[in-house]
């Protein structure tokens, strides 16, 4: 499915033939009688911490070849080091959303999520790439990889016989579990298992996989079934008090989890200490006796508010920012894809089954789809559960394992950039409606992150690191994140509440004020994700209201507030910028964004390459794939900054519009 993004990634992307394509093969799913949901990542799964980091290496050396062939051959790299714009998760959940597919985000762990809504709601077949599946044994299991749309306008690819594994390995489905928490995992690592692999004879290397799997299958085979777990694990170990034995229950009741016998059947998690109770309690207000002095509940008119959804989103909006988009794209339909032939697309121009009108798509819902709205919970306005209650992953075990629990990097943790820092406590109407957008693919997965855990994980970027003429990409958008961190903790509050204490003596006078720290995991040399880095938000210049009246205030002038702190955060508090006959309305996040990267104290951006992307924004046709395909440039200048940040932005976005 990647293929769309392959001619331009390495400039940014290009996003009008990403929705090009997937409007296209959303109507021939749509033509098969294929009900289609797309469930992305959206959970911070602590244990898995070492996964992300091996991952985020390989995208840093990737990006690391990509530029060297670049710069030393001048010609687009090869496809096998495509390495996806951080922003593309973004685009595609609100592409699909807009094409009116059903999309959801994971919130505990992604893969028992996923198989439990596979199972819970009855479809037929899982598309992923990840072999922790094949444990699951899905209903029927379909390569993503291998997902494309053929000329003949129909969707191939391939099917993972799962039934016919267990038949040639002489394995029960039980026994494939065993088999995986055996082959390592974030749970059990396969540094844990040496001793056992050179036991069974089991080599590395490419050509050894097969003959490694049928060892391990014939081992298993022997071994007693995990309904004895006790008996199982002095099989494998020899003793049960081996220190491997906890790790290797957990993994493999894990997979069992999953079976469509035990997707609901979870075991109750260990007890954790009173630190990491803290971090896994996002559903209640976290706060401490420590900082209780500055931490406090003041009575607001707040709670008058209708929470039930966001103040900005409206029929009447909706409707609104539909229009403005025509306008803006000069009410042109995507219709064709560059590579189909000409026959193709009078096939699909004529089909019988049209797609469903643009009103009927709001929220992800499609009127014309094949499948009801009930057949698919995600598309109601009811919530999605996604969460996986008392999943096994969350171990307190599993912490040992993760980057940060090291002794250097807990010296690094321990060394705050504030001694005057407090724990926020957030509304617990705030957490439920970030939640269910969460659930729903309605809001960036950073903003539950960053109000439940103070903790956002940033990714490898595209971008040279020995460029001395830029700052790194993350460190130009910093100030605009520290603003937004203010914004969800309500650290205007926090200090005025402050303030008025020390009035009323309730407070010493030499009490500093407090601050709001939150961690980011951030690449650099001397910290290649060994520990996170704790920042300091910073407040507005004027008083923000609470994010619980940003989101849900009614009333004009909270909707002045809510622009009033966009403008802000992005360096554009200026009255023109509202001007409609300076910037158009459908045009004020772009010039937000231009205006931020140009306000930089290093210059960024040259007049030129501003010009280029106002004249990309104002050309209508500029916004036709089909057109910039025939289209001869003599020099292009494209700058990454805006593309890879929009997780960023869009995060911001929704905190306050």
């Amino acid at each position: 499915m990647i293929n769309f993004l392959i001619f331009n990634w390495a400039c940014g992307g290009q996003w009008n033939r990403m929705v090009q394509f997937l409007s296209l093969l959303t109507r021939a799913i749509e033509r098969g009688n294929i009900e289609l949901a797309v469930v992305f990542n959206g959970t911070i799964e602590q244990c898995r911490m070492n996964e992300w980091v091996a991952e985020q290496a390989n995208i840093r050396q990737r990006v690391g070849m990509v530029l060297k062939h670049i710069n030393t051959k001048a010609t687009p790299p090869p496809k096998i080091w495509w390495a996806p714009p951080t922003c593309l998760r973004s685009a595609l959940r609100m592409a699909l959303r807009h094409l009116g597919v059903t999309v959801m985000c994971t919130m505990d762990d992604h893969h028992q999520e996923v198989i439990a809504y596979c199972r819970e709601y009855g479809f037929h077949g899982l598309l992923a790439d990840d072999a922790e599946y094949a444990a699951f044994d899905p209903p029927r299991y379909f390569s993503a990889e291998n997902l494309k749309l053929t000329y003949k306008g129909s969707v191939e690819t391939k099917e993972y016989m799962i039934s016919e594994l267990t038949k040639t390995l002489k394995v029960t489905q039980e026994q494939v579990c065993i088999m995986a928490a055996l082959l390592g995992n974030f749970l059990l690592p396969e540094s844990d298992l040496q001793d056992l692999y050179k036991k069974l004879g089991l080599t590395k290397g490419e050509n050894s996989a097969e003959s490694n799997i049928k060892k391990l299958a014939e081992y298993v085979g022997t071994l007693p079934s995990p309904s004895n777990m006790d008996a199982l694990v002095v099989a494998v170990f020899g003793i049960p008090e081996d220190k491997r034995a906890s790790k290797f229950r957990q993994s493999v009741q894990y997979y069992l989890n999953g079976t469509a016998s035990g997707f609901l059947k979870y075991c109750t998690p260990p007890t954790k200490s009173k630190k990491d109770k803290n971090k896994a309690q996002p559903q209640a207000p976290v706060s401490n006796e420590k900082d209780a002095a500055n931490n406090v509940n003041v009575k607001t008119d707040d709670h008058d508010l209708d929470t039930s959804g966001f103040a900005s989103e409206t029929t009447e909006q909706e409707q609104e920012t539909l229009q403005n988009y025509k306008q803006a794209t000069a009410h042109s339909v995507v219709t064709s894809f560059d590579g189909l032939d000409v026959n193709l697309l009078k096939n699909i121009n004529s089909d019988d089954s049209p797609l469903s009108s643009d009103s009927s798509r709001f929220n992800g819902i499609s009127n014309g789809s094949v499948g009801s709205v009930k057949s698919i919970p995600g598309s109601s306005g009811q919530r999605v559960n996604l969460l996986v209650g008392n999943s096994s992953s969350n171990t307190s075990e599993n912490s040992k394992n993760s980057p940060n629990s090291g002794s250097g990097s807990q010296k690094a943790q321990k060394q705050s950039v504030s001694n005057n820092a407090v724990t926020p406590s957030v509304s617990p109407d705030v957490l439920r409606t970030a939640s269910l957008r969460h659930q729903k693919g309605l809001m960036a997965p950073t903003i539950l992150h960053v109000l439940s855990t103070q903790e956002v994980r940033l990714p490898c970027l595209m971008e040279d690191e020995g460029n001395r003429e830029f700052p790194p990409i993350h460190d130009i958008y910093g100030p605009l994140r520290k603003r937004v961190y203010a914004v969800l903790f309500n650290l205007h509050h926090l200090r005025y509440v402050h303030a008025k204490k020390k009035e009323s003596g309730e407070l010493p006078e030499n009490v500093p004020q407090p601050d709001i720290l939150v961690k980011e995991w951030i690449y650099s040399r001397s910290n290649p994700y060994q520990y996170a880095e704790e920042v300091k938000a910073e407040p507005l210049p004027w008083a923000v209201p609470t994010l619980q009246r940003l989101w849900f205030g009614p009333s004009v002038d909270d909707k002045r507030r809510r622009m009033r702190a966009l403008l802000s955060c992005l360096n554009s508090d200026t009255p023109l910028i509202l001007n409609t006959a300076y910037v158009p309305q459908h045009m004020l996040i772009m010039a937000c964004v231009l205006r931020y990267i140009m306000s930089q104290d290093r210059p960024i951006m040259r007049r030129h390459e501003l010009d280029a992307f106002l004249c990309h924004a104002f050309n209508p046709n500029l916004m036709n794939p089909q057109y910039l395909q025939e289209l001869t440039v003599r020099l292009s200048y494209v700058y990454i900054f805006t593309f890879h940040q929009v997780p960023t932005l869009q995060v911001f976005f929704t905190v306050l519009v």
